[in-house]
């Protein structure tokens, strides 16, 4: 796979995903396919849920240019924050190296980088730590608690997080999502997801207190053995933060498109 059908791969993972998140959120979300855009915007409290991205393959700097005032336009429309996601491979080379001055024009700010990753890794052995159990998310309590781990991950208010999954059908059944729990506490969360042939990896988070344990990398192993187990898959895609990075490769993931997050100016 050449890294331009790594990042094809990677931004279609993405709003085939993120299509299904927003509208289990809110039936009548903005979820539209626009010329080079795809929108994925619940307008709820959990910013994750309210996403646009780029998804033109090749565009030079002049498209680029009118593609970001567009969707800092829609994002400017909305109650709610939320992020662009940028695959910078699929930028023609003039428009990469003029990403940020363009990025500035159209009154966006560079919130954090990211990194797409993706393996022909599945099955995984069944994961074990001998600090924790792991349970699946099937209840609301549960739901919550994931929810919270996440947010204090991420420096969220509760509610924010707990505005994105709390009462969720669809991650209680269709969603295989894990709580890794010590002496019995969540303490860690990760989920997988059945996206056009491949398993999605989700949320993965551990609490601030508890992190450099091995704890994240025991339930998304959790996370992925189940995954697989249920559907067969054998392909697995992810979108990693910098914490999350070092962290994939370890169980078979390779980098492959760099990713950049942008929130318009205040």
């Amino acid at each position: 796979m050449t890294d331009l059908a790594a990042a094809v791969e990677s931004v279609e993972q993405l709003s085939t995903v993120w299509r299904a998140m927003v509208l289990d959120r809110d039936g009548q979300a903005d979820v539209r396919d626009l010329p080079g855009i795809a929108v994925r915007w619940a307008d709820c409290r959990f910013a994750f849920w309210n996403a646009i991205t780029l998804n033109e393959v090749g565009a030079d700097r002049k498209l680029l240019e009118a593609r970001l005032h567009q969707a800092a336009d829609i994002m400017r429309s909305k109650r709610r924050p939320g992020f662009l996601w940028l695959f910078e491979d699929l930028l023609a080379d003039e428009a990469r190296d003029a990403l940020d001055e363009a990025a500035q024009r159209a009154g966006l700010v560079h919130a954090f980088p990211g990194t797409g990753m993706a393996g022909d890794l599945l099955p995984v052995p069944e994961p074990h730590h001998p600090e924790l159990t792991f349970e699946r998310v099937t209840t609301d309590a549960q739901l919550t608690a994931y929810a919270d781990i996440n947010s204090r991950a991420y420096g969220f208010d509760l509610e924010d997080g707990r505005d994105g999954l709390a009462g969720s059908a669809l991650w209680k059944r269709e969603v295989y999502a894990y709580l890794a729990l010590r002496d019995g506490t969540p303490v860690a969360c990760a989920a997988t997801v059945e996206a056009q042939g491949r398993l999605f990896v989700i949320l993965v988070a551990t609490e601030p207190d508890r992190q450099r344990r091995g704890y994240g990398e025991a339930v998304t192993r959790k996370a992925l053995y189940e995954g697989a187990r249920a559907t067969g898959l054998t392909r697995a895609t992810l979108h990693a933060t910098v914490a999350g990075a070092p962290v994939y490769p370890r169980i078979g993931f390779e980098p492959n498109s760099a990713m950049r997050f942008y929130t318009p100016a205040s």
